[in-house]
């Protein structure tokens, strides 16, 4: 991970991926991945997760790139060793008017300078309720090329 922010600690280090998240830099988030690296919404479940900076990637822009505007309300961190949880409120704003506030607990673990770990806990039916069915279907229809089994990754 050459090209990685320069950090100081674990709590650093995830801080910088979500400022790069949120601002939806799909050219530099790769750096905060490793080629082992998985994330795993888990209301999904594990065999709809994604592994390595390419996959991880496509399955975040995949889902948030159409969102009008995209922003996080972070409520605290809490770092031990080498794992990060941050409880926060994610918001998401549709081109069409609805906005959803999404509280989740995101787990990250992070490995020689890179989140080898990335899980993520929030409501399904928080989200995808109120969800435009035009952003549904475009999930629905999209590229499923990063999916990976991530059973059995703790």
């Amino acid at each position: 991970m050459s090209d990685a922010p320069s950090t100081t600690s674990t709590e650093t280090l995830v801080a910088e991926f979500w400022k790069t998240l949120f601002a939806r830099d799909w050219e530099h988030l790769h750096v905060f991945f490793g080629d082992d690296s998985v994330y795993w919404d888990v209301p999904a479940g594990p065999t709809l997760a994604a592994k390595g900076p390419k996959g991880i990637v496509a399955r975040a822009k995949s889902v948030l790139d159409s969102l009008a505007t995209f922003e996080n309300d972070q409520i605290r961190t809490v770092s031990e060793g080498d794992t990060v949880m941050t409880e926060h409120h994610e918001i998401w704003r549709f081109s069409s008017g609805e906005e959803i506030v999404l509280p989740c607990l995101s787990v990250q673990v992070v490995q020689d300078g890179v989140i080898a770990l990335w899980k993520d806990y929030w409501d399904m039916q928080t989200l995808m309720g109120p969800a435009p069915a035009e952003w549904r279907e475009s999930l629905a229809n999209g590229d499923f090329s990063w999916i990976v089994d991530a059973t059995g990754n703790r």
